[in-house]
This record gives C-alpha cells, sequence and structure tokens, in this order.
C-alpha cells in the first residue's frame, strides 16, 4: 500500500511567536518515505530536533506575520494487518525499557482513575484480547462529535460523556491499557478513510514484542495508515504548538492511495 499525502497549514501570526511542527510522515517502523518535499515559507528561525524514541523530528519555527507550510509525501506503508485477539501482553519484568514510561499516568490520560472500572468489566481477559475488547466497547458506546472536546478534555471527560473526537478516543483507550498494566503510547497519522479528513489520532499498544495501532474510532486501518510521530498522550504529539495566540486562516490534509 502506498499513500499520497499532502498538508497545508495557513495561519496568521498577530505578533512573533515560537512554534513546533510535527506533521512529516516518519521514516521506518512499518512504512518507508519515497518521496517528500516540505516548503516553510521565510519564518525568521528554523531547527529540527530530536524526538520521542527517535520516531520524528519536530520542527521548531520562529516567526511573524504569518505561517504558510506546505508538505507532501508518498509513503509505502508495509505493515500487515493482526489479529489484536491473537497477541499475547509482554511480562513487565521482560518489557524493553522504552516501553515502560508508556504504564505510567500522563496529562490527558489518569490511568489509576480507571482500575475498577478495568477489573469490572475486562478482568477475566489478558494480552490483545482484553485491549481488543477496550477497543470495541469504546467504538460503540462513544460518539463521534466535532467540538465538543478541547485542550483541557482528558479521558476521564471523555469517559464520562461518551464522546468526543479522535483524539479523545485515544485518551481513553490509553487509560484502559495503561490501568490493564499494558504500555500504550499515542500517534499522530495520515489514514485512509478519516472523516472529516484531517491529522488524525490513534493508540498504539506494546503486545508480543511490537508497537500495535489501535484505532477505536472504527476509521482507520494500520496498513492504511502512516504515522507522524508519538507520545504520551496529545500534548506531545500536536502536529503544532504555537507559544503565543495564533489565528487559522486555512488547513488542508488530504490522504489518497498512491
Amino acid at each position: 500500500m502506498k499513500l499520497e499525502i499532502s498538508a497545508s497549514l495557513n495561519y496568521r501570526l498577530p505578533e512573533p511567536v515560537d512554534l513546533m511542527l510535527q506533521i512529516e510522515a516518519a521514516d521506518g517502523g512499518g512504512q518507508h518515505v519515497e518521496q517528500a518535499s516540505l516548503d516553510l515559507g521565510h519564518p525568521d528561525y528554523v531547527a529540527r530536533v530530536p524526538a520521542a524514541d527517535g520516531i520524528c523530528e519536530p520542527i521548531w519555527l520562529h516567526g511573524a506575520g504569518a505561517l504558510q507550510v506546505d508538505y507532501r509525501a508518498r509513503v509505502a506503508i508495509d505493515r500487515p494487518a493482526v489479529d489484536l485477539r491473537a497477541l499475547s501482553e509482554v511480562p513487565l519484568h521482560r518489557l524493553p525499557a522504552a516501553a515502560v514510561p508508556y504504564l505510567n499516568e500522563s496529562r490527558y490520560c489518569p490511568s489509576n482513575k480507571f482500575h475498577a472500572f478495568v477489573e469490572r468489566r475486562f478482568g477475566e481477559l489478558a494480552g490483545g484480547a482484553k485491549v481488543a475488547a477496550m477497543r470495541d466497547w469504546i467504538e460503540s458506546r462513544f460518539t463521534y462529535v466535532a467540538g465538543t472536546s478541547d485542550a483541557d478534555t482528558g479521558a476521564l471527560d471523555s469517559f464520562v460523556e461518551r464522546r468526543g473526537v479522535c483524539r479523545d478516543y485515544a485518551h481513553v483507550m490509553i487509560a484502559l491499557a495503561r490501568s490493564a498494566h499494558i504500555p500504550a503510547r499515542m500517534a499522530s497519522v495520515y489514514a485512509l478513510g478519516v472523516t472529516p479528513m484531517d491529522f488524525h489520532a490513534v493508540a498504539e499498544v506494546y503486545l508480543d514484542g511490537d508497537w500495535r495501532m489501535v484505532d477505536a474510532t472504527g476509521m482507520s486501518r494500520p496498513a492504511e495508515t502512516a504515522r507522524i510521530c508519538v507520545g504520551r498522550d496529545a500534548a506531545d504529539i500536536a502536529f503544532l504548538t504555537a507559544y503565543r495566540e495564533i489565528e487559522l486562516a486555512k488547513q488542508q490534509v488530504r490522504v489518497e492511495k498512491a
């Protein structure tokens, strides 16, 4: 599977501002970037920095007036579909060091608050079967509604309200998995089938010695998804972080089969 990806961002910058940009598809981990171009316009400053788990390189920008970014890429996906239910969880003492931090609570995923629910609802299951049941439970009980969450909405809020967008579904999925002592992280992705088409967020869980994509919205499939970056939750994977107020002028994301 090959994906043609494009992302265009146009923001007004009323005053000089520092920005962090994360929109480039990662190279590796079941995908290969065959072609890519990135036009950042004319910022005053540009620098790349290492990112979590070495999966992407966020870009620091400093500028004023306007931010105009245009990204294009062709990405080959080699991530076969797997049946989560057939996968085993890795004993905690055998987890690789890189997976251990994703057992812990984070800003948007207070997993310790879900222990009683997870034990009561999923306690008889283990490993991938438990993760699949969690995913199915979220998909069947939540309603995808744009505009019902904001930058302060966490997994507990979404769990109570039973609605949200992709980041909210992913936060709940991550919190439930961590509560069951299964490492879980968040990934920003480009994916076919997302409606409305935009930057998308999914969970990734560590099972059978590797990270497995889990989309509780049901909109994307791992074999048709290109990872951008990963982190503990939405605070780490935002496609654009501004350290002063900025104004959206226009934004467009497209993902198609090549």
